[in-house]
């Protein structure tokens, strides 16, 4: 299971007026803000990113400038994957280590999606002594039953991270885990997609329609 909320996409006019700069083009500028506040770009200035996004790397650094914040709710083993993309991401996430003793443990806390019937029916009685192991050190603060509840948890325990990142790491990305395996990483680049222009700067990128 993967969850995205909170998109905001920011610095997109920056962004665009600096992929300007080499060529003293700012003239030819023909985005502006809608009504909603939205960054629009014009015909001009999309023509241009979509080129400079197929010219490769070292002519879209422009992308580097459109920053993305989002948070995403995902299993700790997808958390694991993901936290290969280290450069130009940030991420602060909820505290497994200070609050993960805050309030009981339920299935609901897991991803569980793909689980078969009797699996799932073992899992819930093991999240079940998991509470109870939890529940001992609420009212006994036994520093080992800290431990067993940390080292027990299981890999599909869902956390919230609040993330940043820029276009030029959702192209690297998308095309690095579009046909992975894990349902997440597809669900994560179906989201990506959403983004304003994701699909024209992205797929230009990657020299294909999106």
């Amino acid at each position: 299971m993967l969850k995205v909320e909170r998109v905001s996409v920011m610095n997109l006019e920056n962004a665009i007026r600096g992929a300007r700069n080499p060529m003293n083009s700012w003239g030819r500028m023909d985005s502006g803000y809608d009504g909603a506040g939205a960054y629009v770009l014009g015909e001009n200035d999309l023509a241009l990113a979509v080129r400079l996004c197929a010219a490769g790397s070292d002519h879209r650094k422009f992308l580097r400038q459109i920053l993305v914040s989002m948070d995403i709710t995902a299993p700790l083993y997808w958390w694991k994957e993901f936290d290969t993309y280290k450069v130009g991401t940030v991420a602060n996430s909820t505290s497994t280590m200070h609050k993960l003793h805050a309030k009981p443990l339920e299935v609901g806390d897991f991803s569980t999606d793909h689980l078969t019937p009797a699996s799932l029916a073992q899992f819930t009685q093991y999240v079940g002594y998991l509470e109870g192991v939890r529940r001992r050190f609420v009212e006994g603060k036994d520093k080992a039953d800290w431990y067993d509840l940390i080292q027990l948890l299981p890999a599909s325990y869902d956390q919230l991270r609040t993330v940043t990142l820029n276009y030029e790491v959702l192209v690297n990305l998308y095309y690095a885990r579009r046909g992975h395996k894990l349902d997440e990483w597809h669900t994560l680049c179906d989201e990506i997609l959403k983004l304003p222009y994701a699909r024209e700067l992205l797929g230009a990128a990657g020299g294909e329609a999106l």
